[in-house]
């Protein structure tokens, strides 16, 4: 296991891969941890060095001290990249990581090489809602977000084919730290990008899963038509579509990623400092 201070808080991160290759950072979701990247991070690692880190408040991330925004999410990757001697990275997140990974391109261009931006949106549903799921796990704990999660997650073929995965990954939820967990609701409520994301100017992949009930296809297309340039792919699942379509996700994220590394100076060291 790997640790890195990062201002007030001690990440947990995993890198895989040669360290000399361009680094790609890859961001979870809301109440996950890095090991949702499994079926992504051993085929990145031919080509790439893979950075994934627990989200402060998951996994075996700290908690922190400070009140957590969108921004200090943020900046908690900057920090692990300043950590590691990283200037310049590509990025992937998933519905809360693809949030880091707009603020990221709008506010920190200039370490953001590519960007793909899976299940999310420039707004996640509204303030009340994440304040309400705030406010309930603080109350009750993590088993009422839990028992529905699955749901929310996944279309119900993959939840009756997959039962022995879904089951970890509830199993996982229902164990995560509540405080952390209602402090990533509280960014997620104060979380709009809707009038920024036009900022981005970095290559941009949009994935959408055609089934995900939380940042739906219709979320996705608006994202991709905000972002100049920006790709649109479409997946057979729901909210957690690198799973759920592991093989379609990861081939599109590598042909992405292919062209953006080979229209990039072969000289030029992006991604280490």
């Amino acid at each position: 296991m790997r640790f890195v201070q990062v201002d007030d808080v001690r990440l947990h991160y995993r890198a895989d891969g040669d360290p000399a290759r361009p680094c790609i950072v890859l961001s979870n979701s809301l109440g996950t941890d890095l090991a949702m990247w499994e079926p992504q991070a051993a085929r990145l690692a031919r080509d790439f060095y893979v950075l994934r880190y627990d989200a402060r408040g998951h996994g075996r991330s700290g908690r922190g001290t400070a009140s957590v925004t969108l921004e200090r999410l943020g900046l908690d990757v900057t920090g692990l990249l300043d950590a590691l001697g990283i200037a310049r990275a590509h990025f992937c997140g998933i519905s809360m990581g693809g949030m880091t990974g707009q603020w990221l391109a709008i506010h920190q261009p200039h370490r953001i090489a590519s960007l793909v931006l899976a299940n999310t949106a420039a707004r996640i549903d509204t303030a009340s809602s994440w304040t309400a799921r705030a406010e309930q796990v603080r109350r009750a704990g993590m088993d009422g977000v839990a028992d529905g999660a699955a749901a929310r997650w996944f279309t119900q073929g993959f939840i009756d084919r997959e039962r022995p995965l879904v089951d970890r990954l509830v199993a996982a939820l229902r164990a995560q730290d509540a405080e952390g967990y209602a402090a990533c609701c509280d960014a997620l409520a104060q979380a709009d990008l809707r009038m920024d994301v036009a900022r981005v100017r970095a290559p941009t992949l949009v994935i959408a899963g055609a089934a995900d009930p939380v940042t739906t296809v219709a979320d996705g297309e608006r994202l991709a038509a905000a972002i100049a340039g920006a790709q649109l792919a479409v997946v057979p699942a729901s909210h957690i579509s690198n799973l759920e379509a592991a093989p379609a996700f990861t081939d599109h994220l590598l042909r992405f990623l292919a062209g953006c590394v080979s229209a990039q100076p072969a000289t030029s060291p992006a991604s280490r400092a």
